[in-house]
C-alpha cells in the first residue's frame, strides 16, 4: 500500500466519515475494500483512483443523497463502478435503487457487490437507458461523468414520473452545458436548472450538482 492509499484509508476510517455515514458506514467500508482491491483490476477505475477513493469517489457520490430525500424510487444511469448508484442505495435503504449499465462486465460486478452489501433495494438491469424509455417511471434520475447535458437530459427525462426531478453529480463548468441542453429541455417542459453544492465532511471537496424536474 502507497502512501497515497494509507492516506486515502485514513479517510475512510476517520470519526468525520464514521460519523458521516452512521449506520450504514461498514456497508460503505466494505464497498471501498471491493473498489480498492478489484476496481482497476476489472476496468472499473484508473489506477491513479485507486489511492483517492473515500474523497474523489465515495464521498463525492455521497453528496447527491440529500437532494433525493423525498424520492421512493430512482434510477441511476450508467452505473459503471456503482458511483453514485451503490453509494445512494447504501444510504437510501427505505427506496427502491434501479442501477442501468450497457456492459455486461459491470452488469455483474454491480450484482456482486450488491449480493455483498445485502442490497434489498436494488435491481441491476443490463441496458443503455435509451432501452428503457416507458418501461421506467421514477421520483429521480441519477447519474455521475455520463455525458453532456442535451444528451444526458435525452436519456434521464423519459424515465421520470411527471413532476421527477433529474439530479446529477457534475463537474464546476456545467454552466456551459446548459444553453445547448435548452431545446431538449423545452420538450420535457422542465424546469429551471438548479447548480447547487453538494457537501459531505469537512476538509473533503464539495461537488456541483444540477437538478432540474420534468413538466
Amino acid at each position: 500500500m502507497n502512501a497515497m492509499e494509507r492516506d486515502d484509508e485514513q479517510i475512510g476510517q476517520s470519526a468525520a466519515v464514521r460519523d458521516y455515514f452512521g449506520t450504514h458506514y461498514a456497508a460503505m467500508y466494505r464497498f471501498y475494500e471491493m473498489l480498492r482491491d478489484q476496481g482497476e483490476l476489472r476496468g472499473l477505475i484508473g489506477p491513479r483512483e485507486v489511492g483517492r477513493l473515500w474523497d474523489r469517489h465515495l464521498l463525492n457520490s455521497a453528496a447527491v443523497v440529500p437532494y433525493l430525500s423525498s424520492a421512493r424510487s430512482i434510477v441511476d444511469v450508467g452505473s459503471g463502478a456503482g458511483l453514485p448508484g451503490i453509494v445512494i442505495a447504501v444510504q437510501r435503504p427505505d427506496a427502491e435503487v434501479i442501477l442501468v449499465e450497457p456492459m455486461e462486465r459491470r452488469v455483474a460486478w454491480l450484482t456482486e457487490v450488491s449480493e455483498e452489501l445485502e442490497l434489498q433495494n436494488v435491481e441491476v438491469r443490463h441496458g443503455r437507458a435509451e432501452e428503457y424509455d416507458g418501461a421506467l417511471e421514477a421520483d429521480a434520475v441519477t447519474s455521475r461523468a455520463v455525458a453532456a447535458l442535451s444528451k444526458l437530459v435525452r436519456m434521464s427525462m423519459p424515465l421520470l414520473r411527471p413532476g421527477g426531478e433529474m439530479v446529477v453529480l457534475k463537474g464546476r463548468n456545467v454552466e456551459r452545458e446548459i444553453e445547448p441542453a435548452l431545446k431538449v429541455l423545452r420538450r420535457f417542459k422542465a424546469s429551471e436548472p438548479e447548480i447547487l453544492e453538494g457537501s459531505t465532511v469537512d476538509g473533503a471537496e464539495a461537488t456541483t450538482i444540477l437538478r432540474v424536474r420534468r413538466g
